[in-house]
């Protein structure tokens, strides 16, 4: 019943308004405020500061800019291994697998098409029938920028609009075709094995997303399905920044068919860290 309380909650919230006014919040420079709230939500969610590039609260003019902290060098090895496709982010394994009949495995029987989720056309999402996906939720603790997987270039990028429910397990569980009704970033990145998608998916609380090749894309919120002009750093080396996310939520990469095969170590729930080895290139 508690569930379902939360969920319904879910519907009714105004996720566009609260996430204005945490935006707001986030970005407050008071330093008593700042301090206050960094130190609440560490403690909170146990975020490890051995690893921030800087621990002392007052080198993070906001709460935001410690959410998106850097790390020291060196503490998120990256695997360079040719064949090797790493993790893009530290967060948990929500779901991987095959794409089925062009759609993609949610939770506890719920699913959405390839095609709703990078809102495209046929062909684009036939292009992945038969692939591989993986979607990796990022916590309030975790780590909150992304990378890139693999050498690649960015060839296109396209904002899509949506809500801003939660993608917390519990949602995941109780609100169908969550990943496809959610705000979100669709990455077109060009590799050596062929076009992998790099969805960065928006959530309530989660009122910016940055990259280095778009700069900041939201706000302002999509209104339509838009491309978004390609204006910085396209060319990426595997490990290299690809932006980061002002609060937590998820990623979701799809891979053509034939082209790798992920890890058996990936199960539901599984921590995984930046760098690590998450799927072999098999072409």
């Amino acid at each position: 019943m508690k569930t379902k309380i939360y969920t319904f909650i879910q519907y009714i919230l105004p996720h566009k308004l609260l996430s204005r006014l945490v935006n707001k919040l986030m970005r407050v420079k008071v330093k008593w405020i700042k301090n206050f709230i960094i130190k609440r939500i560490a403690k909170s969610y146990k975020v490890n500061m051995n690893e921030a590039y800087s621990s002392n609260l007052d080198d993070y003019p906001h709460f935001n800019a410690f959410f998106t902290r850097q790390l020291k060098a060196g503490v998120r090895p990256i695997d360079n291994s040719k064949d090797v496709i790493i993790s893009p982010v530290d967060g948990a394994i929500s779901q991987c697998g095959d794409i089925n009949q062009g759609r993609i495995f949610q939770a506890k029987g719920f699913e959405f098409s390839v095609q709703e989720l990078l809102a495209c056309d046929k062909n684009t999402a036939d292009f992945y029938q038969d692939g591989k996906f993986a979607t990796i939720y990022l916590s309030p603790k975790d780590y909150h920028r992304m990378h890139a997987p693999v050498d690649c270039t960015v060839t296109k990028t396209v904002h899509v609009p949506g809500r801003l429910f939660s993608v917390a397990k519990w949602t995941a569980e109780n609100i169908p075709r969550l990943f496809a009704r959610n705000e979100r970033l669709v990455c077109y990145l060009d590799t050596e094995f062929g076009q992998v998608a790099y969805i960065l998916v928006g959530a309530i609380m989660v009122s910016s997303m940055e990259t280095v090749f778009n700069g900041l894309v939201t706000p302002p919120y999509a209104k339509q399905v838009t491309d978004v002009p390609l204006v910085g750093k396209t060319t990426l080396n595997k490990g290299d920044e690809v932006g980061r996310f002002n609060m937590g939520s998820t990623v979701i990469l799809l891979f053509p068919p034939g082209a790798v095969a992920l890890e058996n170590s990936l199960t539901e729930n599984k921590a995984v860290k930046l760098g690590e080895k998450i799927a072999t290139i098999l072409q």
